[in-house]
């Protein structure tokens, strides 16, 4: 692409002109900021600040840096203050002493071009429309009772994906792609009432649906440089804002037409509920909800419904789908910590039937392995970012008002400090008796938070507790896995690569092996 001198110049200018604005400002605004530091942290770039330190694998990079400068560090990428927190004690600081200052999102493209304008409940202002939308899916879809109600669906689609891999002879499968349409065609039961992948029929519809996913988990996890550097925001230098609009468009058509045709379906009396179940789905209950939905936070529209729905597909599918192939590659390569899981489920289960749900209370090894799996691979290694509303003070530095506050729950979770042997997979350490028995992970306890802390906790922790353990506890116990290839378990690549989740540099290709009763699959 050729771009004129014109063009470059006015760039320039424009980036020394912003700067300049930026830095009278900030000191006008706050005159007490040379009397108290920043945290420590390295000395930034021009222009772009600190934007080269985060490397390919950015939680890898902080906490090394954090090594150096401390586990409270401030950084400016472009122009955006950002502190990381990357100790359990400074995590605490701010997601339980400093929560209400820090429950906001900063602004960013993936919000403002494919989740509505911040209409959704992920990237929305904290304020009453944020406390609607929380609530109405801790109630219809997170709560005991809605889980519960639902369970016979998770039940189906994990029965549905042992199907599949018994048939699967002498073909290698990709487990991560089984597992990620697994998970999604569960919740898209709950959502919409019907699935959203093809069970290898070719359905038109499903595959378009699938390949809008990908592209969205693809383009979420791109760094895109205009919302650090305002001034080159309307460039688009990486294309990335215009195939967000374009993504936008595609996924608003399929969530317009989801709405539509259960409009249709209630208003002629039918069900948009999951097949046989009496249970409505999730859209069906919205669209009932949405002409009574005008308490504090005002009307839910249909922006609102579609946002929520988009926000559900993306962080509940993939998430899972990863923390379960993590799961599965950390029990191939411990054969002694897989013979005891096993001797646990089969005292428990037999090999005459599969696992049920209801079964996983009664599986303490398995729920330790579980929470060891979250502790050394969390779906998301950097929390979603937050944002300060008001100038404070913590530990003696000036943190100002819009800084925007990183968590790294990777680096908090493997912290020799408080974990011993850290990068070891021990699920022993979490057992009744053992040194982190006390520790859970559902962010009361901040030396692990796979989901979060605080008032911004991830909403569907509870959903992906469950789906996480049963499909671990299903899988481990229906078969036996044989790597591809010969390959060797203790040679395993676990390298990972980084994105909006967590995922292996390389796919976890196996062939399962049948280990119940014929008539039990």
């Amino acid at each position: 692409m050729v771009v004129s001198l014109e063009v470059i110049g006015l760039s320039l200018s424009t980036i020394f002109l912003a700067t300049i604005v930026y830095i009278l400002l900030n000191n006008l605004r706050n005159p007490s900021r040379s009397r108290l530091p920043f945290p420590p942290g390295p000395k930034p770039w021009p222009i772009i600040g600190n934007l080269p330190h985060l490397g390919p694998v950015p939680h890898h990079s902080l906490a090394q840096m954090a090594r150096k400068y401390g586990p409270f560090m401030h950084l400016r990428l472009g122009y955006v203050h950002v502190v990381v927190a990357a100790s359990a004690n400074v995590a605490a600081n701010f997601l339980k002493i400093h929560d209400a200052n820090f429950s906001s999102r900063p602004p960013n493209s993936g919000a403002k071009y494919i989740a509505y304008n911040y209409q959704d409940l992920v990237f929305a202002p904290y304020g009453p429309k944020w406390r609607m939308l929380r609530k109405i899916c801790s109630v219809h879809l997170f709560s005991a009772k809605a889980l519960d109600d639902f369970r016979h669906v998770r039940q189906q689609e994990v029965a549905v994906l042992i199907r599949a891999l018994m048939k699967s002879g002498s073909t290698a499968f990709n487990l991560g792609q089984l597992l990620t349409v697994c998970a999604t065609n569960a919740l898209s039961r709950v959502l919409l009432g019907q699935r959203v992948f093809s069970d290898g029929s070719g359905d038109k519809k499903s595959d378009e649906f699938k390949e809008m996913v990908v592209e969205m988990m693809v383009l979420a996890g791109v760094f895109n440089i205009g919302d650090f550097v305002p001034a080159l925001e309307w460039l688009d230098l990486q294309g990335v804002a215009s195939k967000m609009k374009t993504l936008h468009k595609k996924f608003d058509r399929f969530l317009s037409k989801c709405i539509e045709d259960h409009k249709v379906m209630i208003k002629n009396g039918e069900m948009a509920g999951t097949g046989t179940s009496k249970h409505m789905d999730l859209l069906s209950t919205l669209i009932e909800l949405k002409e009574n939905a005008d308490g504090e936070g005002g009307k839910l529209t249909d922006t609102h419904i579609k946002a929520l729905l988009l926000n559900l597909f993306t962080a509940g599918t993939d998430t899972s789908a990863s923390t379960v192939e993590w799961a599965i590659a950390e029990l191939i390569r411990h054969p002694k910590i897989l013979a005891k899981s096993l001797e646990e489920l089969d005292t428990v289960v037999g090999k005459d039937r599969l696992v049920a749900e209801s079964d996983l209370s009664q599986l303490p090894y398995l729920q330790a392995i579980i929470k060891e799996t979250f502790r050394l691979h969390p779906s998301t290694p950097l929390s979603l970012p937050r944002m300060a509303t008001e100038d404070c003070e913590i530990d003696g530095y000036f943190i100002p008002k819009n800084t925007t506050l990183l968590v790294n729950v990777w680096a908090i979770s493997r912290d020799p400090a408080i974990w011993t042997n850290p990068l070891e997979f021990q699920p022993e350490r979490f057992l009744p008796g053992s040194e982190k028995a006390h520790v859970d992970i559902k962010g009361n306890d901040f030396e692990v938070i796979p989901f979060g802390a605080g008032r911004r906790i991830c909403v569907g922790m509870s959903l992906g507790i469950r789906m996480v353990s049963f499909l671990t506890a299903s899988l481990v116990h229906a078969f036996d896995w044989v790597l591809a290839d010969g390959q060797m378990a203790e040679k395993l690549n676990m390298e990972e690569a980084y994105g909006l989740t967590l995922q292996r540099k390389v796919p976890l290709m196996v062939h399962p092996q049948p280990r119940l009763a014929p008539h039990a699959y």
